[in-house]
């Protein structure tokens, strides 16, 4: 495995504080983390998230390496790729399910860059944005994790994307947590 990318929508501070704080110091995969902000608002889910994790969290920037071990969030109103060069890139292309940053996006980027070499994980959330870039990421042989929409916030993001991406496995946070552990650890 050479990443991780989560996106997550309504409900998902609550479900990366159970991720994120989870990974160790030694984590060695990047993860790159796509949560619904609307446009205009400054995103503080970095400074949050620096100050509960054992590993580094940022706001992704344009064209800035990948840095093993590290956490990027998309910044408001970008969608955020990555480049199979191994950099961030930052794009303000149309919104996909009304969202910019858009986890389709970030998903079907990870697919191209990394193919089976990458874990995708959608959490809690009230729209689709997610399921196809999860299909996209399992046809390339990338490893394909659902929150179980019966312990979700909001179930319409897990739901449409176990219903798009029929490898995808359902598991509860705890579950997920391991899953990204192991292959953190694995690297």
């Amino acid at each position: 495995m050479k990443a991780v990318a989560i996106g997550a929508s309504a409900g998902a501070i609550h479900a990366l504080l159970r991720i994120l704080p989870a990974l160790p110091s030694g984590f060695t995969l990047p993860v790159l983390v796509v949560v619904h902000i609307p446009p205009g608002r400054r995103s503080e889910l970095a400074a949050l998230f620096a100050g509960k994790c054992r590993v580094p969290v940022r706001e992704a920037e344009d064209k800035e390496p990948i840095v093993p071990g590290t956490v990027y969030f998309a910044p408001p109103d970008y969608h955020m790729l990555a480049e199979a060069g191994g950099t961030i890139s930052l794009s303000m292309e149309e919104p996909v399910f009304f969202s910019r940053p858009s986890i389709d996006v970030l998903f079907e980027s990870v697919a191209d860059a990394y193919g089976p070499d990458v874990m995708g994980v959608v959490l809690t959330g009230a729209n689709e944005d997610g399921a196809r870039g999860l299909r996209a990421l399992g046809a390339a042989g990338g490893m394909a994790l659902v929150q179980d929409p019966a312990t979700a916030y909001a179930r319409a993001m897990p739901e449409a994307a176990l219903a798009l991406c029929r490898q995808a496995q359902a598991l509860p946070l705890e579950g997920i947590i391991e899953r990204i552990l192991e292959a953190g650890l694995a690297a």
